[in-house]
């Protein structure tokens, strides 16, 4: 698979992904008694509504990233800290059913290629494109879950913090939510560039035990090991309740 149907393959996952995942925000916060997103046409499955430029080129280069936030007015819930979590968990929550369902696929199309050879060069690259994009989309959607998961603001897993921290200590950190944003643009924007110079240094890289915290370090490296990790596990629980899935 050449770059260009790469990426190609990698943009379409990224749009249908980051829309899923700020319709989920704006839907459990309509049912949660919040309009404010129905009514600025944010609860719609249009993708333009939702993708934010620096987020989806984020989704394209590390196979994580954002869209804009869906507008939620904590005013309207019942329980405003609860409710809060609840919309915060929806999307990561939807992303992760996307890529448990997508798992089965994978694990088909790949039995499927490695039992069959393709009859037709047209058959061959069909196989190929759809194994391809079935992967990404898996990956991805695993991706963004586990980064919007990471406590920080203005991640969806600070908000979930929010049922865990006493009060005061929460909102205390949302006041300084601006600078740890930057502070954690900068961990994902130069915290590859850092590792690989550290492990060019012989004394860290030809140690495996550095080599490997350095690696979890490295914000791509520190997901690149969740996604991998949970993925496989996907993959195991469909191959285990479902034999034909095995090759």
């Amino acid at each position: 698979m050449n770059d260009l149907v790469y990426y190609i393959l990698s943009a379409l996952a990224a749009v249908i992904i980051l829309t899923v995942h700020e319709y989920s925000h704006g839907y459990a916060a309509y049912k949660l008694g919040d309009n404010t997103a129905n009514s600025l046409g944010r609860l719609t499955l249009n993708p333009i509504k939702h993708i934010d430029p620096l987020g989806a080129l984020c989704m394209l280069l590390f196979h994580f990233g954002w869209a804009k936030p869906v507008p939620i007015d904590l005013r309207y819930f019942k329980k405003p800290r609860r409710d809060f979590a609840i919309v915060a968990a929806a999307g990561p929550l939807s992303n992760l059913t996307l890529a448990f369902f997508t798992a089965p696929l994978v694990a088909l199309v790949y039995k499927y290629a490695a039992t069959n050879v393709p009859t037709t060069e047209y058959m061959k690259n069909f196989v190929v494109i759809g194994y391809n994009f079935l992967y990404i989309f898996l990956i991805m959607n695993i991706g963004i879950a586990i980064f919007n998961l990471i406590p920080l603001p203005p991640l969806d897993g600070s908000r979930i913090l929010g049922l865990i921290l006493p009060p005061k200590l929460y909102y205390k950190i949302l006041r300084h939510e601006r600078t740890i944003y930057l502070i954690f643009l900068g961990w994902l924007l130069f915290s590859s560039t850092i590792a690989r110079f550290l492990l060019s240094i012989p004394l860290i890289g030809n140690n495996a035990t550095l080599s490997k915290i350095i690696e979890w370090i490295s914000l791509s490296g520190f997901l690149g090991n969740i996604i991998n990790y949970v993925s496989r596990g996907f993959l195991a629980f469909w191959k285990l309740i479902l034999p034909f899935l095995r090759v």
